[in-house]
């Protein structure tokens, strides 16, 4: 097993390039199973969650030709309809090949998922969504078994705002028989990137993006080539860094656009960011303002950017409020923080930061995803070594983050423990 070990307080600089998005190109993997034929995917990123996927996909019959960042899948061959446990224990987007695999053969049988514990995720809204477009849904032994003749096109009003469960639903209505509705729909960029690839396919999908998503099913889908969006998340946490560590970098092959209300968080910190010929620039400032911040639904901050954000204000100037309002367990990196020296104390879904002059660099443990995330970026900050281990987590999600960030002047190596 891994380990990262980082010499803190090193002021980043350079330029570093963003991969792309693990949240987009999960779904847009998926969704060949709708398109029979050879389907052509670039800009995926080195992940172990795409590897996941690739082997869900293998596992069904397609077969799946990995060059560089260039995926090659051809689902002509496709002769199961069946996604074991074994697979999608580790990686909850697994569970999305149910919808597809319905649609193409009107039966499927997929296991319950897994993935990071920060809280309860049922896929409930998922189910209850194509129970609605006319699939009889049977729960046993840990599996879902699916089976319909023909999906049939329905409105659906969500209870929340899934972003999973507007994926699921958007693929399994693109070919079913008549018209479907989607209301409190999601409206991250990740949808809007699905939506497009579905389209290019043959699809006749409106409105992702918005709440509300009008889908006219088509008899068939056509194979593609296509590129997944780059990863907003990926290009926060760079744009985090810089700010910890005072520091001065360029990214490149991001948009900004994406991460509107990370940006004015930031700004409001005192961090200087502007663009220019698609490069966005960020600089740290010489003492970080406190800010406060509430996780909610894309367009609002998001909760995969919480914990790098605490992190950051670990050295604010002054006290600030984070409320979780997605996941109730996603204060599991606190814990990790405190034994940098940080100042923080948790009341339900609030958490009061107050910032402290130094962070001293401890062993640590990563417990998700992006906690993994904040540990380094707390790390970089630091006046001495901090070990991250369990970083099997980190792997996920971020595509060589050590190897970027000693690209920018980190002082920071992977180790086998």
């Amino acid at each position: 097993m891994d380990k990262l070990i980082i010499q803190g307080g090193t002021k980043l600089s350079g330029e570093v390039l963003v991969s792309g998005s693990k949240n987009a190109a999960l779904p847009i993997l998926i969704s060949t199973v709708l398109a029979p034929g050879k389907n052509e995917i670039s800009n995926v990123p080195f992940l172990r969650d795409i590897n996941t996927t690739i082997k869900v996909l293998e596992s069904l019959g397609a077969r799946v030709e990995g060059n560089g960042h260039v995926v090659k899948v051809d689902t002509a061959g496709i002769n199961s309809h069946e996604a074991t446990y074994d697979l999608v224990k580790t990686m909850r987007a697994s569970v999305l090949v149910l919808g597809p695999l319905l649609a193409r053969f009107g039966k499927a049988r997929v296991s319950l998922p897994g993935g990071c514990a920060i809280g309860a995720r049922p896929i409930n809204l998922h189910l209850k969504g194509l129970q609605a477009l006319g699939a009889e849904i049977i729960l046993e032994h840990g599996y879902v078994a699916a089976k319909a003749r023909q999906l049939k096109g329905s409105r659906i009003n969500f209870d929340v705002s899934t972003v999973g469960g507007t994926e699921h639903l958007m693929m399994a209505a693109a070919t079913a028989k008549g018209e479907s509705l989607l209301e409190n729909a999601a409206r991250e960029p990740e949808i809007i990137d699905l939506a497009r690839i579905l389209n290019r396919m043959g699809a006749r999908i409106e409105g992702a993006g918005t709440d509300t998503i009008r889908i006219q099913g088509v008899a068939e889908l056509a194979p593609v080539s296509y590129e997944v969006m780059p990863d907003r998340i990926e290009a926060g946490t760079f744009m985090i860094a810089a700010a910890i560590t005072g520091g001065d970098i360029r990214i490149k092959g991001m948009k900004l656009e994406h991460l509107d209300a990370l940006v004015f968080k930031l700004q409001d910190a005192g961090v200087e960011i502007s663009s220019r010929d698609n490069v966005v620039r960020v600089k740290g400032p010489r003492k970080i303002r406190s800010v406060n911040i509430k996780t909610r639904p894309y367009p609002g901050f998001p909760t995969d950017m919480q914990a790098q954000f605490m992190a950051l204000m670990c050295k604010a100037d002054g006290a600030s409020v984070i409320s979780e309002n997605i996941f109730e367990n996603r204060f599991m990196h606190v814990a990790e923080l405190l034994r940098f020296g940080a100042d923080i104390v948790i009341e339900g879904n609030v958490a009061t930061v107050k910032g402290v002059k130094k962070l001293s660099g401890a062993p640590v443990m990563a417990t998700d995803l992006r906690a993994s995330a904040s540990l380094i970026l707390a790390g970089l900050t630091s006046d001495n070594t901090t070990e991250v281990s369990r970083i099997y987590h980190l792997d996920r999600g971020y595509e060589s983050i050590e190897k970027k960030l000693a690209g920018l002047g980190a002082n920071i190596v992977r180790v086998q423990e």
